[in-house]
């Protein structure tokens, strides 16, 4: 299943315009993007600093809970998410549970999943900042950048289209196989 892109300038937040998206019947399996992002969430209701040249996207698409547990989800979009930035980090890059990513103890990446229901549907909503180019100042939390962690040329389009590739794959996955399948291959 191919994914729609749409991107904004400026958003309060890319998981907001998802459920925009969702709320006026435009559900289509799609990735959000936004060169400015305003005001950021994670989980928790934690803010997410979105300092301008990062990466902030969103993914939305149908879900059967059925098919596959919402806990199941946090641990396939944490991997997924890994297994790009790997292709990038001359780093060992590890997983704090449920949802950041980090190197040498700081955060580069974080997650932030939704479910919205709507007209009888589920949706899952995945936002993923990854800090590229800057690294924001945080109290209590040390961040890095993936490009003080890279020795390789990378740009937020890449990145974008890296896990645009591996998410179609998954949904496509999930429409196909057995959860034990996803599981297997994901987890």
């Amino acid at each position: 299943m191919k994914l729609r892109i749409i991107r904004f300038n400026s958003v309060n937040s890319t998981n907001d315009e998802a459920i925009k998206l969702i709320k006026i019947n435009k559900c289509y399996p799609s990735i959000i993007s936004a060169k400015i992002q305003k005001k950021g969430r994670g989980t928790m209701g934690k803010k997410w600093i979105s300092l301008k040249g990062n990466l902030f996207i969103s993914i939305f698409f149908e879900i059967d809970k059925k098919k596959i547990k919402v806990d199941e989800f946090l641990k396939i979009n944490i991997n997924l998410i890994k297994s790009i930035l790997d292709e990038y980090s001359k780093y060992k890059i590890g997983i704090k549970f449920p949802n950041d990513l980090l190197v040498k103890g700081c955060k580069i990446s974080g997650i932030l999943q939704e479910i919205i229901e709507h007209k009888s549907k589920k949706f899952l909503i995945i936002g993923i900042g990854v800090n590229t180019f800057l690294s924001p100042k945080d109290k209590g939390i040390k961040t890095i950048s993936l490009l003080d962690c890279s020795n390789r040329t990378l740009t937020n389009l890449i990145l974008m289209n890296k896990i645009k590739i591996k998410y179609e794959k998954l949904i496509s996955d999930i429409n196909k196989f057995s959860s034990n399948y996803i599981k297997k291959k994901y987890i």
